[in-house]
């Protein structure tokens, strides 16, 4: 197979992620439309995130935020995002880098998008390990939104492109 001088999955993972850029920046500047929320999931202790000792205790590989009612002061920059966001009734501030995020999904619109570890990430949690060529993030259908979603427990299965994903995927069990 020819070698990929181009880098395909790099742009198309920086282009998705740059739809969530502007997701984000839009709710920055006019507040959430209609029944929009957004799942965010992304790895705790990526270079760049900022989370407050007590919460990367209770989250120390990654952790899912709902950006719905009950945030503040959503800031967007070229490279990350700030919220301000209430956990346990104890207010907190986060900042995310977007290059440490794994998944975002707006559950309103059946939307939602997957993001690969970039080569980097993946060398840093197992030397030598590097992404198959050709894997990119994937904008991906959404089964059922719903809280009632049930809970299968299938076996994770490799997929290629898009995949199903239901809310149980998101939650702390």
């Amino acid at each position: 197979m020819a070698t990929d001088h181009i880098r395909y999955d790099v742009l198309a993972r920086d282009a998705l992620r740059g739809v969530l850029r502007r997701v984000l920046t839009d709710a920055a500047e006019h507040g959430l439309p209609g029944e929009h929320h957004f799942f965010i999931t992304f790895l705790s202790t990526a270079e760049g995130v900022k989370l407050s000792p007590r919460l990367l205790a209770q989250y120390p590989e990654e952790m899912t935020i709902i950006l719905q009612h009950q945030f503040w002061d959503l800031v967007v920059t070229e490279d990350r995002f700030e919220v301000g966001l209430s956990f346990g009734g104890i207010p907190e501030r986060l900042v995310v880098p977007f290059a440490a995020i794994k998944s975002f999904l707006d559950p309103s619109v059946q939307f939602g998008l997957q993001f690969e570890p970039s080569d980097a990430d993946v060398a840093a949690e197992a030397p030598g390990t590097k992404l198959p060529a050709g894997a990119a993030p994937s904008a991906l259908p959404v089964s059922d939104p719903s809280p009632a979603a049930e809970n299968t427990d299938e076996p994770t299965k490799p997929s290629e492109g898009a995949e199903v994903v239901r809310l149980d995927r998101f939650r702390k069990k």
